[in-house]
């Protein structure tokens, strides 16, 4: 039921009885909306001030309901970024996981806290990422201003940080699936929207994500200019590089050819994860849906054991793996398919990206030895101080 709910909102068109029963929604999105809209008009007439940190900050978010592929933009500009010698620290809410306070999931060699304390995306960079750290915490600003403590890095990166309002940041980087738009353009609950598509006007740039179909990606992007027509538009893809298998190791792709699959997933657009199965020569025999950010338990590797029988493999997404492998998986043929995001036209998009650090804002913040944090670290450490996560 949830997915079919799912379905039905993220669509572009839907029929009248679809509408019919999406109808009562209206009636929330009304004044979520409104408080949405005066909550952006206080800050931006500065009633209520962002709070500034003395190192870049850049954003990556959205302006619809999950599934447009932040984190694998996250981590490919966390390692595009030190590539070419800026080191950054990444800022998660950490969504669903159990404490509240700021916390250092890991400080780029170890992990130091478990996916339910984490959260699934945080816990994902954290495994996936080698040199970078993850921390995690509801108010932004709170865990940048312990990141800049703890660690000598050039700049900050916020992964879910459009409507993170409190923190200013230097660089909004919104993405939009190319594959979805806004939906049929509603407000939530009624439709996918987090906020009204004027509020476009806060981004930076945009990066259509999933672009596979070049005309929709078209169309989106002259939208996307006719609300911002200065922001210049990216296009980025899903590659997949390989199957990580349940020891951590690699397997090539190819595996998949011809083989039935039980596709396992628990995010927010399974239809697309299991699409990318068979377009790599996968054949799709059956589904098992969870919720986004699912719990699981070995009751749900249990029921598997049955199904698998008459299938070959078990693929699910690495987000899923990295909470699943502390079950015991090995008699299951189960395998995680590792996709990264490629940007087209990279070069250009970290030259925007880069001059954010070109302006000077790598010489704020910590000396060059790391030991010390500035003034400017120190005094947005006693601004936090007594803050409410």
């Amino acid at each position: 039921m949830v997915r079919r709910f799912d379905q039905v909102l993220y669509k572009r068109e839907k029929t009248k009885g679809e509408k019919f029963f999406l109808a009562p929604l209206l009636l929330f999105s009304l004044p979520y909306g409104w408080a949405v809209r005066i909550r952006s008009l206080l800050y931006e007439l500065h009633l209520i001030q962002s709070k500034k940190l003395p190192k870049p900050v850049l954003s990556v978010g959205n302006i619809t309901m999950g599934g447009t592929g932040k984190t694998p933009l996250v981590m490919a500009l966390a390692r595009g970024l030190k590539e070419r010698g800026i080191r950054v620290a990444i800022l998660s809410r950490g969504y669903r996981r159990k404490k509240r306070r700021a916390s250092l999931v890991t400080d780029g060699r170890e992990i130091l806290l478990p996916p339910d304390e984490a959260g699934d995306e945080p816990f994902l960079m954290a495994h996936t990422l080698k040199g970078i750290p993850v921390l995690v915490g509801k108010d932004r600003f709170q865990t940048g201003t312990l990141a800049l403590e703890q660690f000598s890095v050039k700049g900050l990166l916020l992964d879910d940080g459009f409507q993170h309002l409190r923190l200013a940041r230097d660089l909004d980087i919104v993405l939009v699936d190319s594959q979805v738009g806004f939906g049929d353009g509603h407000l939530f609950p009624r439709g996918i929207l987090r906020e009204p598509l004027f509020h476009l006007k806060r981004a930076s740039l945009f990066v259509l994500t999933k672009a596979e179909d070049l005309e929709a990606c078209r169309r989106l992007q002259r939208q996307l200019h006719q609300i911002h027509p200065g922001a210049p538009v990216f296009y980025s893809r899903f590659v997949p590089t390989g199957l990580v298998e349940p020891d951590g190791t690699m397997a090539p792709l190819a595996l998949l050819k011809g083989r039935k699959v039980l596709a396992l997933s628990g995010i927010a657009r399974p239809e697309d994860f299991s699409s990318l199965i068979r377009r790599l020569g996968g054949e799709v025999v059956k589904e098992r849906i969870f919720p986004d950010h699912h719990r699981y338990r070995l009751r749900d590797l249990t029921s598997l054991r049955e199904e698998v029988k008459k299938l070959e493999l078990i693929i699910t997404t690495e987000k899923d793996w990295v909470k699943l492998k502390s079950f015991p998986i090995e008699p299951l043929p189960l395998y995680a398919l590792r996709i990264e995001t490629k940007i087209e036209e990279e070069d250009e998009f970290f030259k925007r990206v880069m001059e954010v650090f070109d302006r000077g804002g790598i010489e704020k913040g910590f000396s060059a030895d790391g030991e010390e944090p500035s003034k400017g670290v120190r005094r947005a450490r006693d601004d936090a101080m007594g803050e409410d996560l």
